[in-house]
């Protein structure tokens, strides 16, 4: 077996500390092409679909592949734009923003890349990136606030197996999640006082978030628990009584039970209930994208409308926003505690330490 070094590796180099940030990515582009080919990769994951291998090709290419492509295309492309999808440009904007903040801490001792967990760029790109700067101490942040085995636990996958084939491996952090992190909390619960200062407060609040099939619930996955705890804690942070606001999940997928309430349903039954005026908020995307912009945004916004609603309105994630940079920085730094090696001049006359001893073996 041929392990992979890094290209232009000198034994002299300045060692580096490297965060990577992921997300769980996107197609190359809104067509059936592209779509089928992220498609296949994102769903041949185990993680994301627990069925026996086997059974589950069968259905996947047999099925879903000649069918959802052409459908996924076509959302894609309402949401598609110059810049490619949102969640792209968000997630490299996120990672712009983070480096600016830890270079004002780290100065050139930091280096900072982004990768996506499905498409590109890859896990593996943005690694070879790091590893060819001289990282040798690597912080992880997958930008999932809460724990799921079919999101965190894969980019781990991802990240362990990629290592499986490298020469040189670099000391390892992973933050596997950060639902109650009070930096994250205030960011959401400051971006809907923002809104409601623009747009006035609707008649309920609705935190809506990815779902995932009820049996990994049963199986001791957290992820249905964190989302209740975010929820929970913003809601306290702005105040709301338990009538004011509720937690729902949107995006399932198949024919088996997800967790719920579905968001959705919710949506089409709250008229009857009364309410007339809603907002929705999705804290558990770090970034605006196709689940986000058109389905809350369109799809449950017409499913709410023309069931008797009167007004409707999406919240934005975090995206971007300078409050969310310094909440990921400092959730970065308290991980970086102890690993800041001094400056740039100081990591160099340790390597030439090291080589000069090395020379002498």
């Amino acid at each position: 077996m041929k392990f992979q070094g890094s290209k232009n590796f000198s034994h002299n180099q300045v060692p580096k500390i490297g965060v990577l940030l992921t997300n769980l990515g996107t197609p190359d582009a809104a067509t059936p092409k592209a779509l089928r080919k992220y498609l296949a990769e994102f769903l041949s994951d185990p993680r994301v679909v627990e069925v026996p291998r086997l059974l589950w090709k069968v259905i996947l290419h047999g099925v879903i592949l000649r069918i959802r492509p052409r459908r996924s295309a076509e959302a894609y492309s309402t949401v598609w734009t110059e810049q490619g999808s949102p969640l792209l440009f968000n997630t490299q904007a996120q990672a712009d923003g983070v480096r600016t903040e830890l270079e004002k801490i780290y100065g050139n001792d930091i280096v900072v890349e982004f990768g996506m967990r499905y498409g590109n760029p890859s896990i593996h790109s943005a690694i070879d990136k790091l590893l060819e700067q001289g990282v040798r101490k690597l912080v992880v942040l997958p930008l999932y606030p809460q724990y799921s085995a079919s999101t965190s636990a894969s980019t781990f996958d991802a990240i362990s197996h990629d290592f499986t084939v490298r020469r040189w491996l670099p000391d390892l952090r992973f933050i596997s999640h950060y639902h109650d992190y009070p930096a994250y909390i205030q960011a959401v619960a400051d971006k809907i006082r923002a809104h409601w200062d623009a747009h006035g407060r609707a008649d309920k609040l609705i935190f809506s978030y990815h779902g995932v099939p009820k049996k990994y619930l049963d199986r001791g996955d957290p992820y249905h628990c964190e989302c209740y705890k975010t929820t929970r804690l913003v809601a306290e942070n702005l105040g709301l009584g338990k009538d004011e606001f509720m937690t729902t999940f949107q995006s399932r997928f198949g024919r088996e039970e997800w967790l719920q309430p579905y968001t959705d349903m919710t949506l089409k039954a709250l008229p009857e209930q009364g309410v007339k005026s809603l907002q929705v908020v999705c804290p558990g995307f770090s970034s605006d994208c196709l689940e986000t912009i058109e389905e809350i945004g369109e799809e449950n916004r017409e499913y709410f409308m023309e069931s008797g609603g009167e007004r409707f309105e999406y919240i934005p994630c975090l995206n971007a926003d300078e409050q969310h940079i310094q909440a990921l920085t400092a959730l970065l730094q308290e991980n970086l505690h102890g690993w800041h090696a001094g400056s740039s001049e100081k990591s160099a006359q340790t390597a030439e330490l090291a080589k000069a001893l090395g020379a002498k073996l």
